[in-house]
């Protein structure tokens, strides 16, 4: 694929097929990613690559704790409840992914399983947990950086034959994501991207939502 095929080609991908991803796919994947810039080189990434007994762990511990009621414990800031326009596109490509998957308003037991899917990251069977360096907590420039190889990463995947979704929800309990990824005490979890062969056959990975047009986004400055 070319540049422009990746980008109006990838979409997020919510049904994945159970077939392993080699190692060694997911190092060239991590390799382009990498090449994204970061504010003065100072490059505060690192990934769990997570797959098999592990990640069924983490799927099983993010699940039990929430249908128990345990309050969410993600280690970055989620801000307030969006509203407006914000608020507006949350709903609609929610309307999107329940009307292809056939999920009435109503329906609260299809809708709760759709929930319980994100803790299980989608059943993908790889999972990449995005980390950065806990000295550089604080800093706005560091959740950019790992902004921009998410967004790299997600990239380098389509390019590839891959798909992936940027999910928060896989680390909502982030204890039971420490304790089964082996994550270090000076990292901060910071987002998990689950990671597959997409099963273009399950409804959902057909939703594209629209984007904003140049003209909605760009202010442009000093041109004719």
């Amino acid at each position: 694929m070319n540049y422009d095929e990746v980008i109006f080609g990838r979409r997020s991908i919510r049904g994945y097929k159970p077939d392993p991803v080699p190692r060694e796919l997911i190092e060239e994947i991590l390799t382009l990613a990498m090449r994204a810039p970061s504010s003065m080189n100072t490059q505060p990434w690192n990934f769990y690559v997570i797959t098999g007994e592990p990640l069924d762990r983490i799927r099983r511990g993010n699940t039990e704790r929430m249908l128990a009621g345990v309050p969410q414990s993600r280690e970055f800031r989620t801000g307030s409840a969006f509203e407006g326009k914000h608020r507006e596109r949350q709903v609609e490509v929610a309307k999107q992914l329940f009307g292809a998957m056939g999920i009435a308003r109503d329906d609260a037991e299809k809708r709760q399983d759709w929930v319980l899917r994100g803790f299980r990251q989608f059943d993908a069977p790889v999972c990449v947990i995005i980390t950065y360096d806990k000295v550089l907590d604080g800093s706005d420039d560091t959740p950019f950086d790992c902004g921009a190889v998410a967004t790299a990463l997600v990239n380098a995947a389509w390019s590839r034959g891959l798909g992936t979704v940027i999910n928060s929800q896989g680390i909502m309990q982030s204890p039971v994501v420490r304790e089964h990824a082996g994550i270090a005490d000076d990292q901060v979890i910071m987002k998990s991207i689950a990671l597959g062969w997409p099963d273009m056959d399950f409804p959902s990975n057909s939703v594209v939502p629209p984007r904003k047009s140049v003209e909605e986004a760009a202010t442009f400055v000093g041109f004719d």
